[in-house]
């Protein structure tokens, strides 16, 4: 088990803290512009101890964490490097949180939208300093998933709705006694009724 020591101070510095930043990347050179709109495409990693984790797809189901020489991750441009607190933490016990992490971030885990580089850094940042990363960082992630899910929920509302018209019309011709409603505002009730379940 990592026995973890922060200092008394919430992002101050204790005796023996070490700085962990939040080495940011540009993916793509259109985030020259979207930047300051907010809504940039970015990788990131975790430098702690003069090493930094960061968190990327492959095909097998072992770890997608990996390590590297801080801000040098190839494949991306470097943008800035942000102070998210102190750690008291020595590197083996920061190797140890990123072991505990190994199973959650898998290679086969990642997805651009629900599980990147991004959720792990704000994961590996709230256990090592207790602070989460800049909400912009992943902001278009978070835009993606919201929407997602809305046309997701919507989807699935619809096809309720018509799973439902089609009941009623098939028990209102098999049965004119049929306790069930068949007017149009009926179903409307029906299927705003069963789209607040999941």
């Amino acid at each position: 088990m990592i026995r973890r020591r922060r200092s008394t101070k919430r992002g101050g510095r204790g005796d023996g803290s070490v700085p962990v930043y939040l080495n940011v990347y540009d993916l793509t050179s259109i985030n020259g512009y979207a930047y300051w709109l907010g809504l940039g495409v970015y990788h990131s990693g975790i430098q702690v101890h003069a090493v930094e984790y960061a968190f990327g797809a492959h095909e097998s189901s072992t770890t997608g964490i990996f390590e590297g020489e801080p801000k040098h991750c190839e494949g991306f441009i470097f943008r800035k490097s942000i102070l998210m607190g102190w750690t008291d933490m020595t590197p083996g016990e920061v190797r140890g949180v990123m072991e505990e992490f190994a199973q959650k971030y898998r290679g086969n885990a990642y997805n651009l939208i629900t599980k990147n580089c991004n959720h792990f850094c704000n994961d590996a940042c709230i256990k090592l300093t207790g602070n989460s990363i800049p909400s912009w960082v992943n902001r278009l992630a978070r835009i993606v998933n919201l929407k997602l899910m809305k046309v997701g929920h919507l989807k699935i509302e619809d096809k309720v709705c018509e799973g439902e018209e089609k009941n009623l019309r098939s028990s209102s011709s098999q049965s004119h006694s049929s306790p069930l409603p068949t007017t149009t505002a009926s179903r409307s009730r029906s299927c705003s009724q069963g789209s607040s379940t999941p």
